[in-house]
């Protein structure tokens, strides 16, 4: 910024829950304007790097901006006070193990990507307010909604179809050598564009569903009243090249969809019975995560249920667990869910958990870490060199906002 004062400005578009600013790094003075959000889900800290990954891009070649033809308005962190919570596996050792030891992410309406819908009967959350205003405010062309997931592989979400997108994407992952999801995780609702690309159907604005079955207006389908394509783009921090694999599964699709919703269920019960052991008191700047992680015990059995009657027949007949590829994503998911519970119930414990509790905090560090080395020894993930992950995230977003401008 020092550097390029008349080309890059800093301002404060809101406050969060406990009072941090939210920044916004603007760039150009192009006719036409993108927003990028980073930072909505407070274990996804690739976006913001990714944003001042762009930021500095700009800094060093204006003109890579100019041809844009936009101002480009970056949203550093739109959940600080998340990210806090969750920030102490990026100064801890780079494993899958040290990653969810150190777990957090926010109960689904404390995202502040997500708006309550009608008649829900709650206030959205002062960061989704000030998100909201600047969406109505700048009535961006394009939107970008960047995030990361712990692993699998890439895939990118768009509210209706850009010519050309699709491709811009795919290259990027294939020069980072970053595996696509042949059918995500993600978007239930969503047409599949295979490999990695899904569009919302109709192009229509509608009440997004999460495979959990949690219902909310997502602030990307929000800004479809001004005429805006949001475009969400995901990195794998580990990526699982199996992901990708276009072979049938070897028996039917029933029989892996059982299986594998029996194993998420085994292991949310087992988390159940440890619930049910805590006797002491969670201290008050722990009940995010135990919150949270109730929540994710809780909704497992809507999961299952979701995968179980999945109707591909009007979504690009993708079917769920029909390829090696798919059914390898749902194992991840299958296992990431419980996971993450049994982490953050774990830090809802805090580093020194009562003496009360310390037979169930050392049950859950032994969950912890065996459901990880599982992961580990059933996928063989890779870590993605964070300049990949941020190469991914900015590439697609130069070549989308090209296709869509």
């Amino acid at each position: 910024m020092a550097a390029r004062p008349r080309l890059l400005r800093l301002s404060s578009v809101g406050v969060s829950r406990r009072g941090s600013p939210l920044w916004l790094l603007s760039a150009g003075h192009g006719p036409r304007d993108v927003l990028v959000v980073a930072g909505a889900h407070a274990n996804e800290p690739a976006g913001g790097a990714s944003a001042l990954a762009l930021a500095g891009h700009f800094a060093l070649d204006p003109e890579v901006l100019a041809r844009t033809g936009c101002t480009w308005h970056l949203l550093l962190c739109l959940d600080p006070d998340g990210m806090r919570l969750a920030e102490r596996w990026l100064h801890g050792p780079r494993s899958v193990e040290g990653y969810f030891r150190n777990f957090y992410r926010p109960a689904f309406t404390s995202q502040p990507e997500f708006l309550p819908v009608t008649g829900e009967g709650r206030d959205p959350m002062p960061e989704s307010q000030a998100l909201v205003r600047l969406i109505d405010e700048l009535r961006p062309a394009v939107q970008f909604s960047l995030h990361g997931v712990e692993v699998g592989g890439s895939f990118l979400q768009l509210t209706r179809q850009v010519p050309g997108a699709a491709e811009v994407f795919r290259g990027v992952a294939a020069r980072q050598r970053i595996p696509l999801e042949l059918r995500p995780f993600d978007g239930m609702g969503w047409y599949v564009d295979a490999p990695g690309v899904l569009v919302l159907p109709g192009a229509q604005a509608a009440d997004e569903r999460d495979p959990t079955g949690f219902t909310s207006e997502a602030t990307w389908t929000y800004a479809m009243r001004h005429g805006t394509v949001s475009a969400v783009v995901e990195t794998p921090y580990w990526a699982v090249p199996a992901v990708s694999d276009a072979r049938p599964t070897a028996g039917t699709r029933e029989r892996e969809l059982a299986r594998l919703g029996e194993l998420l269920l085994s292991r949310t019960k087992q988390l159940e019975a440890v619930l049910g052991e805590c006797t002491s008191r969670v201290p008050e700047e722990r009940l995010p995560f135990l919150t949270a992680a109730k929540e994710l015990i809780e909704v497992a059995p809507g999961i299952v249920d979701t995968w179980t009657s999945y109707d591909a027949r009007e979504l690009g007949a993708a079917e769920l667990a029909a390829t090696v590829g798919n059914s390898v994503s749902l194992g991840i998911s299958a296992r990431r869910t419980p996971l993450r519970a049994a982490a953050m119930l774990r830090g809802a414990l805090g580093e020194r958990p009562a003496p009360a509790d310390a037979a169930v905090a050392a049950r859950l560090d032994g969950l912890v870490g065996d459901w990880c080395q599982d992961m580990e020894r059933q996928y063989e993930p890779r870590w993605v060199p964070l300049t990949a992950q941020t190469n991914l995230h900015t590439q697609t977003m130069l070549g989308v906002a090209r296709a869509a401008v």
